[in-house]
């Protein structure tokens, strides 16, 4: 097991690295995309998750009346960062992805639809959210098939080690060795910002969609925060058998909830 340390150093370096190629690869594009939202200069995120309650209707659509996506494209929500869900419904309603079937309704959002939104699915149990869904007989749970176990250690290997031969860095560096994100996602750095609040959850996803936001990041496709402008270089070194690997690893039912 490497030091917390040097996970998180190898993390910070391919951050810095990233966003020191930023603006030359943003510039090199045509036409340009909304300006980059830069993630290390974020404020804590808040909202009502009450009212987020009251106008997750239309989500229920696609991603389940308990917050777990009714098709494994989709992503789960429930337990989720409240900062990562924010920004990435910010993301879509500013344009910084291309068009998809978060687009039309991200358009419809206010900021603080948003907020709510995002506080609401922030604050529901995964665990809980899957045991509503499994007993709920109008819900009809994601059933993926079997992963061989070559290639759940491949997975496992990769998030907590990297491969180093390949610029690859541990993945938990970002993330956490539990996959609920970095581990200090809340501290402030003394100017009410937030910087690694945004990282991502990766725990109770489905595989599906683990593999196509990773296939995204290795294609180069648009950059919208500073966060997936990293994980593009992160990414650009992830081959098809490391991507299928990850994912599968990743949405395994974990040990302990």
């Amino acid at each position: 097991m490497k030091p917390r340390w040097l996970l998180l150093a190898a993390a910070l370096a391919t951050f810095a690295s990233a966003l020191a190629f930023a603006q030359s690869d943003d510039a090199a594009q045509d036409p340009a995309p909304p300006t980059m939202i830069d993630l290390r200069q974020a404020a804590a995120v808040h909202g009502d998750p009450v009212a987020g309650k009251q106008k997750s209707e239309l989500c229920g659509a696609c991603h389940g009346t308990h917050g777990i996506a009714v098709v494994s494209a989709f992503p789960n929500l429930p337990g989720q960062h409240i900062d990562y869900l924010y920004w990435r419904l910010v993301a879509f309603k500013d344009g910084h992805f291309p068009e998809s079937p978060m687009t039309p309704p991200a358009l419809s959002l206010t900021d603080e639809d948003m907020r709510d939104l995002a506080a609401f699915y922030a604050s529901l149990d995964p665990v809980e959210a899957q045991r509503a869904m499994d007993e709920d007989p109008n819900s009809e749970a994601v059933v993926s098939e079997p992963v061989p176990a070559d290639v759940l250690r491949l997975g496992e290997q990769l998030y907590r080690q990297g491969d180093m031969a390949k610029s690859i860095p541990p993945c938990q560096g970002c993330h956490g060795a539990d996959m609920r994100g970095y581990a200090a996602s809340t501290r402030s750095d003394g100017s009410a910002r937030m910087p690694f609040a945004a990282f991502p959850s990766l725990r109770h996803q489905h595989r599906d969609y683990l593999q196509a936001r990773l296939d995204a990041f290795r294609q180069q496709q648009r950059h919208g925060t500073s966060n997936s402008l990293v994980m593009a270089h992160v990414g650009a070194n992830l081959d098809e058998d490391s991507i299928q690997a990850l994912s599968a690893w990743l949405s395994q039912p974990p040990l302990h909830p």
